[in-house]
Order: structure tokens, then C-alpha cells, then sequence
């Protein structure tokens, strides 16, 4: 069942469910995600059931923003042991936001959501309808909220409310709170081992997230601890039912010159071709769809774009491998996961 988050009355809605240990789909600034009390292990355990996830894959936990005169939101101080000092200079520019940091756990909490792992990651989202129902949600003892994205485990990422209700059905209360404005999961910095090490990126760069801290981002190598585990760092991840294979634009437009006039016998679309550059194709059995030319633009589309190409029954996804430079950086990491599933 899809709710106006627009509505107040919605609003209260999801809080009281979070409350009464039931899942929510809950939009974010990054993708929607599929929502429940971090503190309660019956509850946490719902999520992995519905998305077929492993239960040793860790969850992020989001919380409500920091009270104006406090450094940090309550919520991190109930789930984390500690916060380094470099951790809070990244708070401090980039929550509300796309970043999630690794933090070590307090005994005893959390620790379903984290996966039974000794440090658990936390995010404050900046949606504000996800804010809203965090605000809520906190007046009625939740804390914070494990919400990883509203899919199968494994799959691409829903970025409307529509989306949602196509991977669960009617019976799962969804928020709606338009298209995600960043469409890519979160930048994820591991602060868990004395030095910052960029787990997963994301919408933050490299650059912002070392200007921030004062420090630089330390490579996983330099550390003797092994990396913790975190969400969407599996080799194969992001993954339509189509095979997705990167290429070149110059590979993408020799390859459709040979296809022809035909791709193929059997009936319907047979390849889908996501891409920046302006390609051209004589055979019916070929979808093209322009890929934006700006990174910010290619992550808001992208998942968006993954799931109406998968929707031919295509076979294949040809996209044009991203450019090298550090602000596509997020994007790169996605499609290339997806293309290893």
C-alpha cells in the first residue's frame, strides 16, 4: 500500500509501524529502502527474511538529525561505543547526507542490524519525509532505523515508491516520497580502526571526504584489522535479470553495425543499450536509451534506468563504461558490480 508521505497523518502511519516491529518502505535522498527498528532483533530479522538476505550482511541503521545544540544525533550515541574526532568533522559537513560511517558497536545493541559484527553503520538521511518519520519514530522509542534498499537481495535498487511495491506487493506499507534525488546508495567510510577508509563510494567523493576530515583516506592494505563487513561491497550486486556487460562507445557502435538489420530470432527486443554517447541502430530488436552526461545525472537515472531496460525481457544491457575521473566514481562501482552478477 502506497501513502502520500506529503501526509501527516501517512507520516504517523510508518512511525507507529516501525514501532510495532512491521517493515516500511521509507524513501531516502539515496534509494528507498526497506525499513525497520535497528533495536529490535525480531523486527531486523524481518528485513533479511523479505529480501532474502544473509544474515551475517550488515544493515545501516539510520537516525533522526542532531538537536541544534548537539554535536552528534542521539542516535549515534545509543548505537556507537565512540566517535573519533575525525568521524565528527564528517558528521559535521555531510549529515543530513549520502554518508554512512562505520563506527564501533556498544555491547549489547544492534547487533542483529549489524550483523553480528563488533561495529555497525550509521547514517542520518536528509529526506525529509524519511526525516519526519525518524523524528517520529524516535518519540516512540525507536532509535534507530535498519533500512537497506527495498529489493531482492542482490538486485537493483528501487528508486520510487513504485518500485517498491513491485518487489514486495500491496501488503507492505510504502511511503511515497517521489524519485530519489541522489539514486545511488550511500558513500560508506569505515572510522571503525583509527583511520578513514572508503568502503564504498558514492555521491561523496574521495576528495570532500579528505578535505572534511584532514586527513587522508587510507587504503584497506595499510591497515593490519581486515575491512568490516558493509552494505554493497559484494563483488556481484546492483544486478537486473538482464546480463549487463560495460563497453566503450566505439565498441557499442561496431558491435550494433554488425547486428544489422536483425539481433537475432527470437521475437520483442533482444538488447537494451544504455549509453552517453548518441548511438544509431537499424534493427527493431535494439532499445536505446541515452545515459546523462553529468555523473550527478547518470546516478539519479541510473537504477531508474536498469529496471525499465530489464522490463523489455532483454537478454542483454550494453552500457557505456563511465569515464575515469574521480566525480563518476559511484556509478562506476555500481555498474560494475552489477556487471559481475
Amino acid at each position: 500500500m502506497i501513502l502520500d508521505g506529503a501526509d501527516p497523518l501517512a507520516l504517523l502511519r510508518g512511525a507507529r509501524a516501525l514501532a510495532a516491529g512491521d517493515l516500511l518502505g521509507l524513501p531516502t535522498e539515496t534509494v528507498y529502502g526497506l525499513a525497520a527498528d535497528a533495536g529490535n532483533e525480531a523486527a531486523v530479522a524481518k528485513i533479511f527474511k523479505a529480501k532474502g538476505r544473509p544474515s551475517d550482511h550488515p544493515l545501516i541503521v539510520h537516525v533522526a538529525p542532531a538537536e541544534a545544540d548537539a554535536a552528534v544525533p542521539a542516535g549515534v550515541g545509543y548505537f556507537a561505543s565512540g566517535v573519533p574526532a575525525f568521524a565528527e568533522k564528517l558528521i559535521r559537513a555531510f549529515w543530513p547526507g549520502p554518508l554512512t560511517l562505520i563506527l564501533p558497536r556498544r555491547e549489547g545493541i544492534g547487533a542483529a542490524a549489524a550483523g553480528g559484527q563488533d561495529s555497525i553503520g550509521l547514517r542520518c538521511p536528509s529526506h525529509p519525509v524519511c526525516v519526519a518519520v525518524l523524528l517520529q519514530a524516535a518519540d516512540l522509542g525507536v532509535l534507530g532505523v535498519a533500512a537497506p534498499s527495498a529489493n531482492q537481495f542482490g538486485r537493483v535498487s528501487p528508486t520510487t515508491a513504485a518500485h517498491v511495491a513491485g518487489e514486495f506487493g500491496d501488503d507492505l506499507l510504502v511511503l511515497d516520497g517521489g524519485p530519489c534525488a541522489v539514486g545511488i546508495e550511500s558513500t560508506i567510510v569505515d572510522c571503525s580502526r583509527g583511520a578513514p577508509v572508503l568502503l564504498r563510494p558514492g555521491a561523496i567523493t574521495r576528495a570532500q571526504i579528505e578535505q572534511a576530515c584532514g586527513q587522508p583516506l587510507r587504503a584497506k592494505e595499510d591497515l593490519a584489522a581486515p575491512d568490516p563487513r558493509a552494505s554493497g561491497t559484494l563483488e556481484a550486486h546492483y544486478a537486473p535479470a538482464a546480463k549487463v556487460r560495460l563497453m566503450s562507445a566505439t565498441e557499442l557502435q561496431k558491435a550494433l553495425q554488425l547486428l544489422g538489420t536483425e539481433a537475432g530470432r527470437t521475437p520483442g527486443v533482444a538488447i537494451a543499450i544504455y549509453a552517453r554517447t548518441q548511438l544509431a541502430s537499424r534493427s527493431p530488436k535494439v532499445v536505446l536509451r541515452r545515459m546523462p552526461a553529468d555523473a550527478e545525472g547518470a546516478a539519479q537515472q541510473l537504477f531508474a534506468a536498469l529496471r525499465e531496460l530489464d522490463a523489455f525481457g532483454v537478454r542483454l544491457i550494453w552500457v557505456e563504461a563511465p569515464p575515469e575521473d574521480a566525480a563518476w566514481e559511484g556509478v562506476r562501482d555500481r555498474l560494475q558490480r552489477a556487471a559481475a552478477a
